[in-house]
């Protein structure tokens, strides 16, 4: 059973129907403690950074998270659910989780002929190997929507990257964590697949 994390940022029917769709038996939650005791988690999300992590405090659902990692959960961020596991973001000055040292940039971009958000289907350059991204064959197009992106301090951490503008990370892991700027749930078949491998993953990177 995966547990997906529902701390009112949206997007959690379209991963529950995507787990759905692979056959994965998924349940979303606000109880911390089913969150800290899950056996896996996917802690996806769209919406503001510091609206995120105001409610995630609140309702105990950041120190359940925190648990789950620390004890080896296998957990999968994806979109605002990425962009936190880091320090900071600079949406709204926000302290994030840390798991990952680094900050959550805004798109400056120069180039008049790109737009932010960060909008539709981009090519996904896996830069090292990882369980979840066996199936991704080079360049595989994968959905984003997104106007910050992740910027870790370390590239060891580096999954994949992707070009818009600047090449920027699109998956990041460390240890039973990984996590995505592309939404695998609305990214069609190798999406899917990404899901298919997450629900047997044991939470090691290699």
């Amino acid at each position: 059973m995966i547990t997906i994390v529902d701390y009112n940022a949206g997007n959690l029917r379209s991963v529950k129907r995507a787990c759905d769709a692979v056959g994965i038996s998924s349940v979303f939650t606000q109880d911390a403690d089913a969150v800290a005791k899950a056996d896996k988690i996917i802690f996806p999300g769209v919406g503001h950074a510091r609206s995120a992590m105001e409610t995630l405090t609140r309702t105990g659902l950041l120190q359940a998270v925190r648990h789950a990692f620390e004890r080896g959960t296998p957990i999968l961020g994806i979109c605002i659910g990425a962009q936190l596991v880091l320090e900071s973001s600079e949406e709204g000055e926000t302290q994030g989780f840390g798991f990952i040292a680094g900050r959550t940039r805004l798109f400056r971009l120069d180039e008049p002929t790109l737009k932010i958000p960060h909008m539709g289907w981009n090519a996904v350059q896996v830069e090292q190997p990882h369980p979840l991204l066996a199936s991704f064959p080079a360049d595989t197009e994968l959905y984003f929507v997104h106007s910050y992106y992740m910027d870790p301090l370390d590239t060891r951490h580096v999954y994949a990257t992707t070009q818009h503008g600047i090449r920027f990370c699109s998956a990041l892991g460390r240890d039973n964590l990984f996590a995505t700027q592309f939404h695998p749930e609305k990214s069609g078949r190798f999406g899917l697949s990404m899901l298919a491998r997450f629900a047997t993953w044991d939470g090691t990177p290699c």
